[in-house]
């Protein structure tokens, strides 16, 4: 099969052209059609020749994701389902930030994306590997998670505007060239709504390990999706050489472990990873990665009502932050239906809160986010896959 254009880095696409005898700033048409424009089809990119477009649609492919379902929260979380080539389903989705997410400002936006088709590692309260690992995503399968959401905002802003008597209904809503002010149609800067991208949707990304690098570097690339890398939070549930390997890399990415438990018995319980990857083996690989960047880790910690939200638990919690210069994320359980875990009562969340402040942890406490459209990873896609196989149409 051919390689999808949105999997190739500017150095090899500019190798390719001047084979073709093409002048180099044809390179740099191209990567903004691809990421700024965002469009689907060869043809539409008009400053190209003629005959370079036949040869770039001789040689890759314009891979998009179709957009099959997407459910949209009170909080306006919005979650998205996308269908792959190969009629597989992942999930992205978009987070309207906030101060306790992250410490973001209310007016930028997180899109968690997807890196697998299901999941090997069996977090015993994940929706994901319910039905199992089926492969690892390309690397323009995670970066049209990216591209499918903006084209999606794109539309759904001239929707209203045409609601709102601003345009006229015969006109396109389709991306623009940035203006002058460095911003697009969009409204937002350089058209990017997303700036801000978690990698802790389906999958483990760190077992995708060169399909996810390549992605984020065109993400980060100033050419290309132009996220800061300082923007880009990498989540793994605690894959220790990948965490080394990561550590070595040039790139500035942010990195956050799906901890859940601060003791063995606790992680052990719920997490079959720890089985290979135990606390003392993980905190070796964070020492490392503390010594190669000196940065700041995320600690993400899933409460589950009777396994890790007792007060007993913040005090070796505490103890591995203080010790590994990281910051918590409480995050209160999204249930996943035909799992026996809950979401403790929000006293009980508040008082685990208040202790780790209380050891003078940061530590924010995610506030509602998509609880009321299943936002929990692979919800969606496992409900969906559900009805197509009893001949349910899903749209």
């Amino acid at each position: 099969m051919p390689t999808d254009i949105k999997s190739l880095p500017r150095e090899e696409l500019e190798a390719q052209f001047a084979s073709w005898q093409q002048p180099i700033y044809r390179v740099k048409q191209l990567m903004d059609w691809l990421y700024v424009q965002r469009v689907t089809d060869w043809e539409a990119m008009t400053n190209l020749p003629k005959l370079l477009r036949e040869k770039l649609r001789h040689d890759y492919t314009l891979g998009t994701l179709q957009l099959l379902r997407k459910h949209g929260s009170r909080d306006t979380t919005q979650k998205f389902l996308w269908k792959l080539a190969d009629h597989s389903l992942i999930e992205s989705v978009l987070i309207p930030a906030n101060p306790a997410l992250y410490g973001e400002a209310s007016d930028r936006h997180t899109l968690c994306v997807s890196t697998q088709v299901g999941c090997a590692y069996g977090c015993k309260f994940c929706a994901s590997g319910l039905d199992g690992f089926k492969r690892n995503l390309l690397p323009h399968e995670i970066v049209e998670q990216v591209m499918g959401v903006e084209r999606w905002n794109i539309k759904e802003s001239s929707k209203l505007q045409v609601e709102g008597g601003k345009l006229e209904a015969s006109e396109p809503s389709t991306p623009t060239a940035p203006l002058a002010s460095g911003k697009t149609s969009s409204g937002f800067p350089g058209g990017r709504l997303v700036d801000n991208l978690v990698i802790m949707g389906m999958g483990e990304p760190l077992a995708n390990y060169d399909n996810l690098l390549r992605a984020l570097r065109l993400l980060n690339s100033p050419w290309g999706g132009r996220i800061g890398a300082r923007k880009i939070t990498v989540s793994t549930s605690g894959l220790a050489p990948q965490i080394r390997k990561l550590a070595d890399e040039p790139e500035q990415f942010s990195l956050a472990i799906s901890l859940h438990g601060a003791t063995d018995d606790v992680r052990g319980r719920i997490m079959p990873v720890n089985r290979k990857y135990p606390l003392k083996e993980l905190t070796s690989a964070l020492d490392y990665y503390q010594a190669e960047r000196g940065r700041m880790i995320t600690f993400e910690y899933i409460l589950i009502k009777g396994v890790n939200d007792g007060l007993d638990q913040t005090k070796p919690l505490g103890v591995l932050a203080k010790r590994l210069n990281a910051k918590v994320n409480l995050i209160p359980y999204n249930t996943v239906e035909g799992l026996e875990w809950s979401r403790p009562d929000e006293a009980v969340c508040e008082k685990f809160l208040a202790a780790m402040k209380a050891q003078k942890i940061v530590t924010t406490l995610r506030r509602e986010k998509g609880h009321d459209i299943d936002a929990a990873c692979g919800q969606l896609r496992l409900k969906t896959e559900r009805e197509l196989a009893t001949g349910v149409d899903p749209v």
